[in-house]
């Protein structure tokens, strides 16, 4: 499995997911315009001294990601329709996820309309999870799912 992360803006987001991605061995690819420089201090911090570990790949574009990765794109959206709990994770798999105050492009969206999950929140007062806790939660189980059925 891929994390793609579409135009970031919380380096301390990005350096948790760094982390997470150093721990399970999973290529973490940004893309598109960042809302930090890859040498912010605290993108550093968040990910602590782990980034030599992190699988790294840096694309200018939505397309540039698209061109680069073969398998099924998945988003992940705080309003879409399905929820990740009826996925059928698969090792091609690349999850996708928007920036943290603008969510995934409507064209990203659109693009993956018939691949494009939620994360339940019950609460009518949070609109939205973390972006590093939404990654880690589709992440697990993805890879929960693959160690039970490989």
């Amino acid at each position: 499995m891929h994390i793609a992360l579409v135009e970031p803006e919380i380096p301390p987001n990005t350096g948790s997911i760094a982390r997470l991605c150093a721990a399970t061995e999973t290529p973490l690819h940004l893309v598109g315009h960042l809302g930090f420089t890859i040498d912010d201090r605290h993108l550093r911090r968040a990910g602590l001294d782990y980034w030599p570990y992190v699988p790294l790949s840096r694309h200018d574009s939505w397309e540039a990601l698209r061109a680069a990765l073969p398998g099924r794109f998945l988003g992940f959206s705080a309003r879409a329709p399905r929820l990740y709990t009826e996925l059928r994770f698969r090792p091609d798999d690349v999850l996708v996820f928007g920036g943290e105050t603008r969510g995934l492009a409507a064209s990203i969206q659109a693009e993956l309309a018939p691949e494009l999950y939620r994360i339940p929140i019950t609460s009518a007062h949070v609109r939205s999870l973390n972006l590093a806790n939404a990654v880690s939660i589709v992440l697990y189980e993805g890879l929960r799912q693959l160690a039970t059925n490989p």
